[in-house]
């Protein structure tokens, strides 16, 4: 007998998501922040990209801080109202995304940094030989 799958659009879920998680991607290039609920489920996105910037400008903190505004105004039409906030890479724009998230009114509930640190890695390569 086969199961029924649930159409369920992404964004419409039903009945309000109290708590979600936040992720930050800030690279070099862009900066990404992805809504989930507390089951790991995305509930929408939002890039600088998206956002209206091109090429080297999404790198930008400016571009980070209009991004957290934009998942702002996203958290609050979900209905969240506690996050918890995933700060991951070397971007200029990790600090000025969780200022705007703290100023954002949502509260938050724990902040943590889970950017991957090599502990040694791989062996470089040798020297060229001609």
């Amino acid at each position: 007998m086969m199961k029924k799958i649930s159409t369920t659009r992404v964004g419409k879920r039903k009945g309000g998501v109290s708590r979600g998680v936040v992720h930050i991607r800030a690279s070099f290039n862009n900066t990404i922040v992805t809504i989930a609920d507390a089951r790991g489920r995305v509930l929408s996105w939002v890039s600088a990209g998206a956002c209206g910037f091109k090429g080297a400008k999404k790198g930008t903190a400016f571009a980070a801080q209009t991004v957290a505004e934009s998942a702002i105004r996203t958290l609050v039409d979900q209905g969240v109202e506690r996050a918890e906030v995933a700060i991951t890479g070397p971007g200029p724009g990790r600090d000025t995304a969780l200022r705007a998230f703290c100023g954002g009114g949502i509260a938050l509930g724990l902040v943590r940094d889970v950017t991957p640190v090599p502990h040694n890695g791989c062996r470089p390569p040798g020297r060229r030989h001609i």
